[in-house]
């Protein structure tokens, strides 16, 4: 792994700190990137996702879905967990920390916010991060694409409805356009994008000049990724200065969440007789979130300063150290399986 892989967590600590920093002591520069909108899509923000999530979009090969039945169980675990599972366990965390056990804590609008971004962080599974934990868990490979594959075709047309009936049933106002508009912009253009320039370098050049590409273009992710948690934190600098304890509240639920959802996706690999390295891949591919576009979406819905925004920015503070917390464990009961 590159130097920006194997410390990605002290990366994305480091990029934290400086976001803090000079969003409380250059309010100003940052009032005017979050002025930078058009159809409610800070253009800032959204240039830093393509970023970040277009080199592993790259890496998404549908071509690989021919083989979803040779080795159907990790596939159909990744699959109920991330649609049948954990939208719903998110969405009742949610519910019951910031409107039964935080209630006396938040005000109403505040609770409402926090929930709908820990529903967009929990209907949006893992697609780029996820062959990072792969690696690490030493995962198939080749499985793991088709997993990631699948997953990406059924959330361009799921994660608007499940979104849209969760944040529904939270009594949420769901602005339809905003949701339909962040789809097509951070799933629908950058898979379609991804797919096409794969097919372009293939046809012409080859796998192997595919293979150089995507390990030159690997570090603009990571830059794109950290890029990112500055200007979020950034923008939430006051807000997290001022209510520090708010972060804590959020996160609470978030590595319930986490740790729960990881803890069933093992045993329930362990009883279908799954082999590590396709156990391994489709436990952090059923833990892991997409938050690159939970926190875009957000931001697009709710604005850079909501509550729902800061949830997922604290999705992205979770994230990354207990994926790795994971997957160290996952190393660790290798004999398991």
């Amino acid at each position: 792994m590159g130097l920006f892989e194997r410390y990605l967590s002290v990366w994305v600590g480091l990029s934290i700190l400086v976001g803090v920093i000079a969003g409380n002591f250059m309010p100003d520069a940052f009032a005017v990137v979050a002025g930078l909108e058009f159809f409610h899509v800070n253009l800032v923000v959204a240039l830093l996702i393509w970023v970040m999530i277009f080199p592993m979009m790259v890496q998404v090969d549908f071509a690989a879905i021919k083989d979803v039945g040779k080795k159907p169980k990790g596939i159909i675990l990744t699959l109920v967990l991330n649609w049948l599972v954990k939208p719903f366990s998110m969405a009742l965390l949610g519910w019951l920390f910031f409107k039964v056990f935080f209630a006396s804590m938040v005000d109403p609008q505040s609770a409402n916010e926090y929930i709908a971004g820990m529903i967009l962080l929990g209907v949006a599974p893992c697609t780029a991060m996820v062959f990072v934990w792969s690696q690490l868990t030493k995962g198939d490979a080749n499985y793991t694409l088709v997993q990631v594959s699948v997953n990406d075709i059924i959330m361009a047309f799921a994660f608007a409805p499940i979104t849209a009936l969760l944040l529904g049933v939270s009594d949420i106002s769901v602005p339809w356009e905003t949701l339909i508009i962040s789809v097509v912009l951070y799933v629908l253009i950058p898979l379609a994008a991804g797919f096409a320039f794969r097919r372009y370098l293939l046809k012409q050049q080859g796998e192997a000049q595919l293979n150089r590409f995507l390990t030159g273009i690997k570090p603009f992710s990571v830059i794109g990724l950290l890029g990112t948690v500055v200007l979020l934190f950034g923008f939430q600098a006051q807000t997290i200065i001022e209510q520090p304890q708010v972060i804590g509240l959020i996160a609470i639920p978030l590595l319930i969440q986490t740790y729960g959802i990881f803890a069933l996706a093992y045993w329930l690999a362990k009883k279908l007789k799954l082999p590590h390295n396709i156990a391994a891949p489709a436990c952090m591919i059923s833990t892991s979130n997409f938050f690159e576009l939970a926190v875009a979406v957000a931001i697009s819905m709710f604005g850079l300063h909501s509550g729902a925004a800061l949830a997922t920015v604290v999705g992205v503070l979770v994230e990354v150290p207990v994926m790795l917390s994971l997957v160290w464990f996952a190393n660790k009961t290798r004999h398991w399986f």
